[in-house]
């Protein structure tokens, strides 16, 4: 039987998805793409888990996907999981791979990582989010910069315009994002939900929209028992135990 195309795993509280075509470089294709949707739509529907990290087996994070020109998606699949997502970029993010890195919220890279979104190279562009997720990131003149002339940066010149936030040595880059991942999931998992879907939401609205947004979301949390076990915990000066409610 063959390997499957994306490896799921959970421990604790948080989620890890591999994307698991090493010999391809995790190129993105049919199954990849189907294995990959499945899975993020069964992290929505499990409320133990509260972070979730993805990565690519082997050298590479993704290089891209098999379609030419690229007719997959994978990148909606990863934006639309309601709780935080790391991306772990362990080594090539190229193309849609990038894209991909893109729909995380956070990116931590080893300092052997590469990125380009080199579609406009061949006559294209991006497809999946590429022309939109990079500049929210990194602002519009480094976006099209990037965008235009479909260069390949290294790791320290993604860390400098701030397209990741850490650039850590490839044998370090495991234990770093595990160490994240336990740091957010030991918060308010309603709270983590709420607070991704204030600063997603609200970059798209005006402030004084984002401002209300952000008032009803807390004002919500005030109904939850882990809102309780918060302050009971601050007061009796011990870690807190949230369970999701």
């Amino acid at each position: 039987m063959p390997d499957k195309a994306v490896k799921y795993a959970k421990k604790g509280h948080c989620a890890l998805i591999t994307l698991n075509r090493p010999r391809a470089g995790n190129a993105i294709n049919q199954d990849l793409v189907q294995e990959l949707d499945e899975v993020c739509r069964r992290i929505n529907q499990d409320d133990a888990i509260y972070v979730v990290t993805v990565t690519g087996a082997g050298a590479h994070f993704c290089i891209g996907s098999d379609a030419e020109p690229d007719r997959y998606r994978p990148a909606a699949s990863i934006a639309g999981i309601d709780r935080p997502v790391i991306a772990a970029i362990n080594g090539d993010a190229l193309g849609a791979g990038l894209e991909l890195a893109l729909s995380g919220d956070i990116r931590l890279a080893s300092a052997r990582a590469r990125f380009a979104l080199p579609q406009v190279a061949r006559g294209l562009i991006p497809m999946d989010g590429g022309t939109q997720r990079l500049p929210r990131i990194v602002g519009r003149g480094k976006a099209l910069e990037l965008l235009l002339t479909a260069d390949v940066i290294n790791a320290d010149e993604a860390l400098e315009m701030g397209l990741v936030s850490r650039v850590v040595p490839a044998e370090a880059l495991a234990g770093e994002v595990v160490a994240l991942a336990e740091t957010i999931a030991a918060k308010g998992p309603i709270a983590l939900r709420y607070l991704k879907e204030a600063v997603n939401k609200g970059m798209d609205m005006t402030l004084e929209q984002g401002l209300r947004l952000e008032a009803d979301l807390y004002f919500l949390l005030h109904t939850t028992a882990d809102r309780t076990e918060g302050v009971r915990s601050h007061l009796e000066k011990r870690p807190p135990k949230f369970k999701g409610e």
